[in-house]
C-alpha cells in the first residue's frame, strides 16, 4: 500500500500455512527473472470455449441445467515456461480452462448452473488461517461461486459462508442449495464468476477459479450492428509470477508476520496474462472488433493505451451498455471491472500495436510499471492498406436510454456515509483494513428496502484507490470531491467514526474530479479515490425498466458489498448487505 511493494525483501524460509513442506526462499529478483525469460508476443491470444446457458425449442430460448466443476489441472501460461499446476473451470477436468468457459446467458431465460467442487484436499497456494476463513474440519479446498454484476437471489449469490468442499462433504453456515438460479433479468452487458470463499477469494482466483458471462439481448444488442462472431473477443487480463518451475508465486511470509503469518497487503505479479496465455499476439484485419475487456487481477490496476495511438470506443462498462459510444485514448481499468470497447485497426498507420499499461502498484503512488508489467499483449494488423470490405458492423450513435441517472433530485434520497479505513503498525505497515470500522461478521448497517434507490457518500480515508463492489445493485458515481484538513479529518473519524459528527462537509469542499464520460452508466465496480468523498446513486431495482427484483432479495443470507482488491476484500473489507421489504 502507498509506496511499498508487496514483496519488499527476500523472503524467509517458511513453512507453508496449507501444507507442511518447508518452501524454498523465493526472491523479487527470482520472480523478475523468470518472467523477464518469458518471451513476450510469441503465444497467440486463446479464446475460451463458449457454453450457451440457454436452448432453442420451437426458435424460442428456453432454460437449461448446467453443471461446471472445479478442478486441479496444469495449464501451459507460456511456450516457455513449464506447465503450471492451476485451479479451473469446466464440464469436465479435460475441458477446464483458464479462465473458465465462457457463458453465454440470454436475457429473460433463466438459467439452472449446479457448480461441482472436485478440488484436491490441500490447497495449491499458501494461505492464512488468522484472517477470517472458511477452514473445514476434514480438510478439502473451500469454495464457492459468485456471479458477479448478477441480478439473483441470495440463495444464488455465492455467498462466502456458502462454501463447500469436494462432493459437498462440507458446507460453510449459510450453504442452501447446490443448484443456483440465475434469472438473466437484469439488463443486456457483460459479468463475470469467480470463487468467494471466506478469506480464501484471492488464492482460489489466484489460482484460476474465474470466467466470464455474458447476457445477451438480441432486440437490444442487433440493431446497434457491432462487430461479433470471430471479431467480438474477450480479454481478460490477469498478473501472476511464477516459480523457476512454472508453478504460480504465492507469499508465504505475510508483511506483519507477528499479526498475520501469511496475508500480504496486495499481489502484484511480475509477468501479464491474457486469457491464460503471458503477453501473447493477435493477429487482426484492417476492420473494427469488439473487445470485452475484464480485469480479473487480485490488485493490480491497468491504464491501458495502445502503441500506435488509436483510440478505445466504450460502448459499455460492466454490466451495461452507455447512453452513446465515448472516444478515448486510455482506459483506468481497476480489479474486477470490465470495459466493452470497440477498436478500428482500419484507421492504423502501424504494423502493429502494443496493448500498453502505465499504471502505477499500488495504485495511484506506488511503484511506476515498468518493462514487463507495463505491456499487455500485441496486436499484428493486416498488411493490407485498406479497410477490410466484409466489415459490415457499425458505430452506433446511441445505445440504450436507461444509462445515466434520472432522479431530478438526488439529495432527498436515503443518504448512507460508508467509510473505508486501513489499519497499521506503529511503523505504517497495515495489519487489516474495514468498511465503517467494523467486521464482517458484526451486525449489519446497511439495510436499504428493495427496489428502492439510495446515495452513498463513500469516503476513502486509505491511501489507495478501492474499487467497491457492491453484490446484486448497480450504481455509478455522480460526483467525486477531495477532502481538505484531510489528517483532523482522519482523526476525529478514527476515533468517533462518524462522518456527521465530524463534520464531513466542511471537509468534502475541496478540488472535484470529473467522473469519466465512459463511466457514466450503471456499474458493478466504481473506483474511490483515495482521499476524496466519493458520492453513487445505487439502486436496488432492475434500471433498465425501473421495476422491483422478481424474486425475494430480502431471503437469507442476504447479500455484501466490498473492496474488489482480493488481499483487502479477506481482511476484511467486506460487510452484510441486508435488504428489507
Amino acid at each position: 500500500m502507498g509506496s511499498r511493494m508487496q514483496i519488499a525483501f527476500t523472503l524467509l524460509l517458511a513453512v507453508s500455512v496449507v501444507a507442511t513442506k518447508t518452501i524454498q526462499p523465493v526472491t523479487e529478483e527470482t520472480l523478475q527473472k523468470v518472467a523477464g525469460s518469458l518471451q513476450m508476443y510469441v503465444d497467440p491470444l486463446p479464446q475460451m470455449p463458449k457454453i450457451y446457458g440457454y436452448s432453442m425449442h420451437k426458435g424460442q430460448p428456453v432454460s437449461v441445467n448446467l453443471t461446471i466443476g472445479m478442478y486441479k489441472k496444469t495449464w501451459k501460461f507460456h511456450r516457455d515456461l513449464p506447465d503450471t499446476p492451476v485451479f479451473v473451470y469446466g464440464t469436465s477436468a479435460a475441458k477446464a480452462t483458464f479462465p473458465g468457459p465462457t457463458i453465454i446467458a440470454r436475457h429473460g431465460v433463466p438459467l439452472y448452473m449446479t457448480w461441482e467442487n472436485h478440488l484436491p484436499k490441500s490447497h495449491i497456494l499458501s494461505w492464512d488461517p488468522t484472517v477470517p476463513t472458511a477452514i473445514p474440519k476434514c480438510g478439502g479446498v473451500p469454495a464457492v461461486v459468485h456471479l458477479h454484476g448478477g441480478a439473483n437471489p441470495p440463495q444464488s449469490d455465492g455467498s462466502a459462508f456458502a462454501w463447500f468442499t469436494a462432493g459437498f462433504k462440507e458446507r460453510g453456515p449459510k450453504w442452501t442449495t447446490p443448484t443456483y438460479t440465475y434469472p438473466n433479468v437484469q439488463p443486456a452487458g457483460n459479468l463475470w464468476y469467480h470463487d468467494h470463499a471466506l478469506g480464501l477469494t484471492r488464492e482460489n482466483l489466484l489460482a484460476g477459479l474465474l470466467g466470464a458471462y455474458v447476457i445477451e439481448k438480441p432486440t437490444v444488442d442487433d440493431p446497434m450492428n457491432l462487430p461479433c462472431l470471430e471479431e467480438d473477443l474477450h480479454l481478460v487480463i490477469a498478473d501472476r509470477s511464477f516459480n523457476v518451475d512454472g508453478s504460480i508465486y504465492m507469499n508465504t511470509t505475510g508483511n506483519v508476520p507477528s499479526v498475520h503469518p501469511q496475508w500480504q497487503p496486495e499481489y502484484f505479479g511480475e509477468a501479464i496474462t491474457v486469457n491464460g496465455k503471458a503477453w501473447p499476439f493477435l493477429s487482426v484485419r484492417r476492420r473494427k472488433y469488439r473487445l470485452r475487456i475484464l480485469n480479473a487481477s487480485n490488485a493490480r490496476y491497468f491504464n491501458l493505451t495502445l502503441s500506435n495511438n488509436l483510440p478505445f470506443y466504450v460502448i459499455g462498462s460492466d454490466s451495461s451498455y452507455l447512453s452513446a459510444p465515448v472516444c478515448t485514448s486510455s482506459i483506468l481499468v481497476a480489479p474486477a471491472e470490465i470495459f466493452d470497447v470497440v477498436i478500428d485497426f482500419s484507421q492504423s498507420t502501424t504494423s502493429e500495436a502494443e496493448l500498453l499499461n502505465n499504471a502505477a502498484y499500488p495504485f495511484p503512488t506506488g511503484t511506476p510499471a515498468g518493462p514487463l508489467n507495463g505491456k499487455v499483449m500485441k496486436f499484428t494488423i493486416s498488411a493490407e492498406t485498406k479497410p477490410d470490405k466484409l466489415d459490415k458492423s457499425t458505430m452506433p450513435k446511441a445505445e440504450v436510454n436507461y444509462a445515466v441517472v434520472n432522479i431530478p433530485d438526488i439529495s432527498k434520497l436515503k443518504t448512507r456515509y460508508i467509510v473505508l479505513y486501513e489499519y497499521q503498525t506503529a511503523d505504517g505497515e497495515p495489519t487489516h483494513l474495514y468498511i465503517n470500522g467494523l467486521r464482517l461478521e458484526d451486525p449489519p448497517t446497511e439495510t436499504p428496502k428493495s427496489g428502492t434507490t439510495e446515495l452513498w457518500h463513500v469516503i476513502n480515508l486509505t491511501g489507495d484507490n478501492h474499487p467497491l463492489h457492491i453484490h446484486l445493485a448497480t450504481f455509478q458515481a455522480v460526483k467525486a470531491q477531495e477532502l481538505l484538513d484531510l489528517q483532523n479529518f482522519t482523526d476525529c473519524m478514527t476515533a468517533v467514526n462518524d462522518a456527521v459528527k465530524c463534520d464531513v462537509w466542511r471537509h468534502a469542499v475541496g478540488k472535484v474530479v470529473a467522473i469519466p464520460e465512459h463511466e457514466k452508466t450503471w456499474k458493478n465496480i466504481v473506483k474511490m479515490e483515495p482521499g476524496y468523498m466519493t458520492s453513487v446513486v445505487v439502486a436496488f431495482k432492475l434500471v433498465d425498466t425501473d421495476m422491483p427484483y422478481p424474486f425475494d432479495a430480502t431471503a437469507e443470507p442476504g447479500y455484501v458489498y466490498h473492496c474488489h482488491i482480493l488481499d483487502h476484500e479477506d481482511n476484511a473489507m467486506i460487510r452484510p448487505l441486508i435488504l428489507q421489504p
